[in-house]
């Protein structure tokens, strides 16, 4: 039995009425879109909602090194901010825009602020860098390293949406986003790693 105490606040409640955790209807390869379409797991949707939801417990595996040394409280509430718009994207990515209703496609949009938001948080970090002058490998101290594997899962996820852009499935927002967001982690790396002196 899982103890209520060690949940996470948003599941809380979902204790309020009986659930099942598993619900076999994926059990012959198949899940549904937020559009009620039931598609293969191979579809290109799925893979990027996975890699979304990769990338998600990445980040939170970030969160947990900050927290543990305590440090770095503005990128904590930075990435913690970049969870929530990771699970935005995954509602926008399963409701194709080419045959979603009108209603759940309002109700997927998703904000242009968002990528200003990074860009603003880039720009900040950046003017307490030192220029960059060569390759960065992916080392360092914990924190560093959690980044860049951020990072990398984050081109991936990108690389997997171009495909649903190019093809009119997604909007061109929650796409910026994601590019924008690798820039974000490199970004964010450089700049625990100068200050933790890593």
């Amino acid at each position: 039995m899982i103890s209520r105490a060690f949940l996470p606040r948003v599941f809380k409640p979902l204790f309020c009425a009986p659930f099942s955790i598993y619900t076999k209807t994926g059990d012959k390869g198949t899940s549904c879109l937020y559009t009620g379409e039931r598609l293969p797991k191979t579809a290109v949707f799925f893979n990027v909602v996975g890699t979304v939801d990769e990338l998600n417990s990445n980040v939170g595996h970030a969160i947990a090194h900050c927290q543990e040394r305590k440090l770095f409280r503005d990128q904590i509430v930075q990435l913690q901010e970049v969870q929530n718009r990771l699970f935005d994207i995954g509602s926008h990515v399963a409701t194709p825009r080419k045959s979603a209703d009108e209603k759940k496609v309002k109700y997927t949009q998703f904000s242009a602020q968002h990528t200003r938001n990074l860009e603003k948080w880039i720009d900040e970090m950046t003017l307490e860098l030192p220029p960059l002058t060569g390759f960065i490998l992916p080392s360092g101290g914990v924190i560093a390293t959690s980044l860049h594997v951020c990072r990398s899962v984050c081109r991936r996820c990108e690389r997997l949406m171009a495909d649903l852009l190019i093809q009119g499935m997604i909007d061109q927002d929650p796409y910026q986003y994601v590019n924008r967001l690798s820039d974000y982690f490199f970004t964010c790396l450089l700049y625990t790693s100068d200050a933790a002196d890593e």
